[in-house]
Order: C-alpha cells, then sequence, then structure tokens
C-alpha cells in the first residue's frame, strides 16, 4: 500500500499539476456568468423599461456597462445573449424598443441585437 508521503512526493505533484494546466487549456471555457447575475445586473433598468417616459437611472447604465465589462469570454457573451433573449419572449414592443435603446442612451456597447429573434450562437 502507497503512503501519503509517496503520494505526494515533489516529481508527482509537478506531474500533477502539469496534467491540470494541460486540461485547463484543453478544455473549452464554460461561461461563468449567470441569469442571475445578468438580471441582478440591469435591476435598475427595469422601471424605465416597463414604465418608459422617464430618463434612464444612472444606476441602470452602470449595471450594464458593469455587466458589459464582466462578460469578458464569448461564452459570457452568449449566456448574456440567451439571459436577455429569454425574456424578450414576453416583452411588449414598447418594452423592447426601450431596452435595445438602452446601449445608445447609456453609451454601452451591447455585443447583440435585444430581441426574441436574436441568434445567441452566433455572439463574438
Amino acid at each position: 500500500m502507497a503512503s501519503y508521503s509517496n503520494l505526494l512526493s515533489p516529481k508527482k505533484s509537478l506531474n500533477l499539476l502539469l496534467i491540470c494546466t494541460v486540461l485547463a487549456v484543453a478544455l473549452p471555457a464554460e461561461a461563468l456568468l449567470s441569469c442571475s447575475t445578468v438580471f441582478s445586473s440591469l435591476e435598475g433598468c427595469a422601471t424605465y423599461i416597463v414604465l418608459g417616459g422617464r430618463p434612464v437611472p444612472p444606476e441602470c447604465c452602470s449595471g450594464l456597462k458593469s455587466l458589459i465589462s464582466t462578460a469578458k469570454t464569448i461564452p459570457d457573451r452568449k449566456s448574456f445573449c440567451s439571459c436577455i433573449k429569454g425574456v424578450a419572449y414576453s416583452a411588449t414592443p414598447e418594452e423592447l424598443a426601450r431596452a435595445a435603446g438602452l446601449s445608445r442612451r447609456c453609451h454601452a456597447r451591447v455585443p447583440f441585437k435585444i430581441s426574441p429573434d436574436v441568434d445567441c450562437s452566433k455572439v463574438k
């Protein structure tokens, strides 16, 4: 039976570290951005999108910009897109127009079209 000291020898530890590093580089990145993160970041936009008629709240724009900067990887941006697309299906045309206009009003570049018809698989 092997002892713990033999299992954790410097050479075996180095080999294990090397294997883990190779696997981490070889495996595709998965989205770390959840819909709950997306929705909590955009919480300040809800009243404007639903009710309209007033200026976009500053916390909406700061949340949107923070979310865009958080979505650094393609899987994160695709996840962001999928979360928004899911909500867009139940939005009225007026709500969709206000949501789509946030990019311009907040001076932030949303990396996809806000629409129930957007193809999130093509988001880069």
